[in-house]
């Protein structure tokens, strides 16, 4: 090839134009959280969603130890080294823990100590993100804002991500949330998806609202709601939220996103009074979400 015909070659080859690079899938963990099993002791509860097929486990909220008193899974004034061996018990039964319960609003006269205290927990138990929630009203809004961008440093340096989930009122969107995310704009301050919520505490529909917010989330509370025949929360699959609608926006960011099973029961019906019941809708959550999350990431050209 003579010099021409080089530089004639070179040039055509800059000027085709790149192809894009595929979207990665998000790496969804399907956690279910320990909360449908506080009528049990909390072994009880790792042992059942381990015998369930979970991989992950979110920590929330309460345990009854046979005493017949709430027990927190987590205090919030407790010293990291119970988390840390906490992490280290449910990871000797082949579970992953993804995230733990903040149980203070943000906006709380001690929300800002407590948040603290749970980033440090969250850190020492190789926990991913700490799960809050609250209500901005008026002032509280610039308190939020506040302590969150004085957070999302701690965060950062201890390896978790905070993130805020729909409760209701002016929060109980996912697009209001993301607002204050934005505001806050830090990478370890994000949004939590809880479209059961939306749909229970607002009669709104969440797919239009997670694909406004799905820039911000970072995991999801799995929590469904019917309004008909009853208006009742429920697990996966059991309610009138499309799962494939509700994920599509955020399959692929790349990124890993826990997926945490907060309610797994069945409408209508009394829930299981032996743990044994809890255990048979725990694998059937999780078996819906692998069906839906395996569709969502079967390439275009295949399916």
């Amino acid at each position: 090839m003579d010099r021409r015909s080089f530089l004639a070659a070179a040039l055509a080859t800059a000027a085709r134009p790149t192809r894009a690079a595929e979207p990665a899938p998000t790496r969804f963990q399907i956690a279910c959280m320990t909360l449908p099993y506080s009528r049990f002791p909390l072994a009880r509860a790792l042992d059942g969603i381990k015998g369930a097929g979970f991989r992950f486990v979110a920590w929330g909220t309460t345990h009854d130890e046979g005493d017949g008193r709430p027990t927190p899974v987590m205090p919030k004034d407790a010293e990291p080294a119970r988390a840390r061996e906490l992490g280290r018990r449910c990871r000797d039964l082949g579970l992953e823990p993804v995230m733990l319960f903040s149980g203070t609003y943000p906006e709380a006269a001690d929300g800002f100590e407590v948040h603290r205290q749970r980033i440090l927990q969250a850190s020492a138990a190789g926990v991913q993100q700490v799960l809050t929630f609250g209500h901005t009203k008026g002032a509280s809004r610039a308190v939020w804002v506040d302590r969150f961008r004085r957070l999302g440093p701690i965060a950062r340096d201890n390896n978790v991500t905070v993130v805020v989930k729909q409760h209701g009122g002016e929060t109980g969107t996912g697009e209001a949330c993301a607002a204050v995310t934005r505001e806050v704009n830090h990478p370890n301050v994000k949004v939590n998806y809880d479209a059961g919520n939306v749909l229970d505490y607002l009669d709104k529909d969440p797919i239009p609202d997670i694909r406004a917010c799905a820039a911000e989330v970072r995991s999801l509370c799995i929590k469904d709601h019917r309004n008909w025949p009853r208006d009742e929360d429920c697990g996966p699959g059991f309610g009138e939220i499309d799962h494939y609608r509700l994920l599509h926006p955020v399959a692929f960011t790349g990124l890993p996103m826990p997926l945490a099973c907060e309610n797994i029961f069945a409408p209508l019906v009394p829930r299981p009074d032996r743990a044994e019941g809890v255990d048979a809708l725990a694998k059937r959550a999780r078996e819906f979400l692998e069906v839906v999350v395996a569709g969502l990431h079967v390439p275009v050209g295949k399916k």
